[in-house]
């Protein structure tokens, strides 16, 4: 079997973001899985490495299993800065959470991170182009329209990296991407850790992705590339892609495990310091 690799919410997110899959994408399957053909699956081709739409990549998920979505919520807690790094990375694990809800079907959360976006977004100064989508996740909220809510996050994503690299602030968008991709990744391994199989687990196999990830930020601008909380990321994603490489026969419970506290550990650190 073709090793897979599922999930980007930065997924390249996080309004765009959650969460990320892979890059070589084969096929995943699993008992009672449909197969997973990597040319059909909405997404973005950058470097050769395919970044699929983060709402997707939950539809993948769903067909793997029943997570119970609740359990996987966190609250955000976010600090208040005005370093604009910390809010690009920040916006995509909002935006990465934001599906996580949506998965879990809270109303109220799914809320909560509607208006987190807004915040967001003004702090970033994007909020013109961010309001209508936010707004429609709130009125969308309401009525539990589910699908409408994944739609409106996707395009949130969209909408700032789009917004971000026309102001020529692509080192942010990468970000965004980032803290979506960071988020989602430590979703699925909770998910995959809590009912582990092979097969499931072979939905963290993005060796590719990770090495986008880092070569990208190899190419930022050197104050970027020296941010303290970039520089962390770079060497969590060495250690990531160390575990993912390893894995030639497949990952086990621990590797996994691993590669969630790595995630987090790079989470704990992007709501840090101011």
């Amino acid at each position: 079997m073709k090793r897979s690799s599922l999930y980007q919410m930065a997924v390249l997110t996080a309004a765009t973001a959650l969460f990320t899959i892979t890059a070589l994408c084969a096929q995943a399957t699993s008992t009672g899985a449909q197969q997973f053909d990597p040319l059909a699956f909405p997404g973005n081709v950058v470097d050769d490495v395919v970044v699929p739409v983060p709402s997707e990549v939950f539809s993948v998920l769903d067909k793997l299993g029943e997570p119970n979505w609740r359990q996987e919520l966190r609250k955000l807690d976010l600090p208040k800065t005005a370093d604009r790094t910390k809010l690009a990375l920040m916006f995509g694990m909002v935006v990465a959470e934001g599906f996580v809800a949506v998965q879990a079907e809270d109303k109220e959360e799914v809320k909560d991170i509607g208006r987190e976006v807004i915040d967001l977004a003004t702090a970033l100064g994007l909020v013109k182009s961010v309001r209508p989508h936010a707004q429609a996740i709130l009125d969308a909220a309401d009525k539990e329209d589910w699908k409408s809510i994944r739609k409106e996050f996707d395009l949130t994503q969209k909408t700032v990296r789009d917004s971000m690299e026309q102001m020529k602030d692509v080192d942010l968008s990468q970000c965004v991407s980032m803290g979506g991709w960071l988020r989602g990744t430590a979703s699925v391994t909770s998910v995959v850790t809590k009912n582990f199989s092979a097969d499931r687990a072979e939905l963290l196999n993005q060796p590719m992705l990770v090495e986008h990830f880092i070569s990208t930020i190899n190419k930022m601008g050197s104050s970027m590339k020296e941010h303290v909380v970039v520089s962390d990321i770079t060497k969590g994603l060495a250690t990531i892609l160390s575990r993912m490489e390893g894995a030639v026969d497949g990952f086990s419970k621990d590797s996994v495990r691993d590669i969630g506290k790595t995630c987090d550990s790079l989470l704990n650190g992007i709501k840090a310091a101011k």
